[in-house]
């Protein structure tokens, strides 16, 4: 079986973070994104996996090369100008010549990949797409199917009278290399708006795969925030503490005063160092090569590589991205910071800021 992966979107919900790094490669618990869908891949033995890019492509590129480091191979297509969900799968078309597992690139879900290919055979269908239940599907397309899961029609964000049902499109599809052939080349179009609908009106064998397990959309700052609260509580199949009752796991090299305060759940990447009487209070994430200083908090974060907190600074609900800079005495709560940010001396950065990369606040 293969796989395509669309990872050429633009980030924009998920903007500062998204300006100067993709959007697959925003970091969970310190891990790209995008290196999560490549391992549970691997788990269910589809290793011929496609990345379509576009914007941002190269640090996709230079990280992930041709796979061989995670026990695949990978090959990649580039959009010049924006192709759509179903533009993108057509410029891999080439690469589709038995029925394909094709991804929405900012979905996170342990949805069962064998299982979902075991009943798109048993269907023969077409085409299978996978659906997840959710609270609110206003803000959602939801598919109404039958008995026997065929998808009967597509509810692009219905009004609360109109719902029917509360199953929504979860990213996820089994197409055929017929499917292909519908899609034109070099045009802008999506599999939501065009293929799909214009596969029912054919009335072609279209079925849904229904399943209740993990799902998120990582597409904005507070569904970001969300996930990485759910993989450190454990309601992820893809991360465990291991037993860890502290939930507190920390890389290698990393200096810690005997006097830090550390309640997890908390993850520490590599290199750091957490300063006298610094008090961290999960659920925390912390990049690599950070460093803490002496008296500072940092509560319910996450923090990217090589940020630098000095002294008496307390961070609330809060993410900053690489080479972020953070002066004595700021008081930083429910801001998202960009790439190479610099607050300086006594800041108060207030709840919903969101702060382009390489800005200075002082």
């Amino acid at each position: 079986m293969k796989a395509v992966i669309l990872s050429g979107g633009f980030g924009t919900r998920l903007r500062p973070l998204t300006i100067n790094t993709p959007k697959s490669m925003v970091p969970v618990l310190n891990i790209p994104f995008l290196e999560y869908f490549i391992k549970r891949l691997k788990s269910h033995k589809v290793s011929d996996i496609t990345l379509a890019v576009s914007y941002l492509a190269e640090p996709i590129k230079d990280y992930f090369e041709d796979g061989s480091r995670f026990d695949v191979n990978l090959s990649y297509t580039v959009e010049d100008t924006p192709l759509g969900t179903a533009g993108a799968v057509k410029n891999a078309g080439g690469f589709i010549d038995e029925p394909t597992l094709v991804f929405n690139g900012d979905i996170f879900t342990d949805l069962d990949l064998t299982a979902m290919m075991y009943e798109h055979k048993k269907n023969n269908a077409l085409l299978t797409i996978a659906l997840t239940p959710v609270d609110d599907p206003t803000s959602y397309g939801l598919v109404e199917t039958d008995s026997q899961n065929r998808i009967l029609r597509f509810l692009e964000k219905p009004n609360p009278d109109d719902i029917t049902t509360n199953m929504i499109n979860a990213g996820t599809y089994i197409i055929e290399p017929e499917v292909i052939s519908l899609i034109p080349s070099q045009t802008n179009c999506s599999f939501e708006r065009d293929i799909f609908p214009l596969l029912l009106r054919e009335k072609k064998d279209v079925f849904a795969y229904s399943a209740d397990c993990y799902w998120m959309d990582i597409g904005k700052p507070e569904n970001y925030f969300q996930l990485h609260y759910d993989l450190l509580n454990g309601k992820s199949n893809q991360y465990s503490f291991n037993n860890n009752r502290k939930k507190i796991v920390t890389g290698s090299s990393c200096i810690i005063h005997s006097s830090a305060q550390i309640t997890g759940p908390v993850v520490i990447g590599d290199n750091c160092t957490i300063g006298e009487y610094v008090k961290i209070n999960g659920p925390v994430v912390i990049g690599s090569n950070c460093q803490i200083s002496n008296s500072s908090i940092v509560d319910d974060c996450i923090l990217w590589k090589s940020v630098h907190v000095e002294p008496f600074v307390k961070i609330k609900h809060t993410i900053m991205a690489n080479n972020t800079h953070i002066g004595s005495g700021s008081i930083i709560e429910g801001a998202v910071l960009g790439n190479n940010t610099i607050i300086g001396f006594g800041q108060r950065i207030k709840t919903g800021r969101l702060i382009s990369p390489n800005t200075v606040v002082c």
